[in-house]
């Protein structure tokens, strides 16, 4: 083994006594991100049993993209617009009310959430969350985390290729691995507020679906079509109760999901998105 290489191991290795979690250990570069999200992107449109890709009015995709998707990206908080891949795609599944993201900027909504939400500052609010995950990187941060040293050694030293097409497989099982902490979880909260403060959306809509969720009584009875969001986005209850204090610490007025104010754009979501969904 060449020195080159025995540095990188024994840098790992403080690294990782460390404590991934404490220093934010993350071997995966914006690069990989990207190759990973493509992976993942093409896996997914593979299997349309699993992950059907809405093929219905294609208005919707397109609205959601230029008033909502593109806005919040153009926020100067964004950092990595030039460096990700950043596209959204719309999964045709009713039942589910759920939305991930995937390494390098992929996200996905699926028409059950799409159906559910009453507002764009609503959605606006799940997309700015989404995109906060792909920013923060959380999930490879996960993968870094679990796959440990000797994942990390072989795949930093090239030993092998095709460990991101393996990952890529894995990470499709069921969301594993897109599965966030609460940690992070309040982080890509925390960040969505700040993406849409440049937008023209009220930026409490982070907390708008679990409002709903709470008043429909489906967090604490977890029907299955709850089930899958609320196993990848763990706590709404608090979420709400630390969104509304971020919200009070920025001098920004508490609003709920129910308020008919002209900045949660209630009537343009029923026309350009609900009602065209089948």
């Amino acid at each position: 083994m060449n020195q080159m290489k025995q540095l990188v191991i024994f840098s790992l290795i403080i690294l990782t006594i460390g404590g991934c979690a404490k220093w934010g250990l993350n071997i995966f570069s914006d690069e990989d991100e990207v190759k990973l999200g493509m992976q993942l992107d093409q896996e997914i449109r593979k299997n349309p049993k699993e992950y059907p890709i809405y093929s219905g009015d294609p208005s919707v995709k397109e609205y959601i993209i230029n008033n909502m998707f593109y806005p919040i990206l153009n926020s100067p908080e964004i950092r990595k617009r030039n460096v990700y891949k950043y596209q959204l795609e719309i999964l045709h599944d009713d039942s589910t009310l759920n939305a991930f993201a995937t390494p390098g900027g992929f996200i996905y909504v699926y028409t059950g959430i799409l159906k559910y939400l009453d507002s764009e500052a609503a959605l606006a609010g799940v997309l700015a969350h989404e995109i906060a995950h792909s920013e923060r990187r959380h999930a490879t941060q996960n993968l870094t985390n679990y796959y440990g040293l000797s994942f990390l050694v072989s795949l930093v030293l090239g030993e092998n290729p095709s460990d991101l097409a393996q990952i890529a497989g894995n990470l499709l099982t069921g969301l594993t691995f897109l599965a966030n902490s609460r940690a992070f979880e309040d982080e890509a909260d925390d960040y969505a507020i700040k993406y849409l403060l440049s937008t023209k959306f009220y930026p409490g809509g982070v907390k708008f679906f679990f409002e709903k969720l709470r008043d429909d009584k489906l967090i604490d009875s977890k029907p299955s079509q709850i089930r899958t969001f609320l196993s990848t986005h763990p706590d709404p209850i608090d979420r709400i109760n630390v969104a509304e204090q971020r919200l009070r610490n920025l001098g920004i007025p508490i609003k709920t999901y129910k308020s008919t104010d002209s900045d949660l754009y209630r009537q343009s979501y029923q026309t350009y998105i609900r009602s065209k969904l089948r």
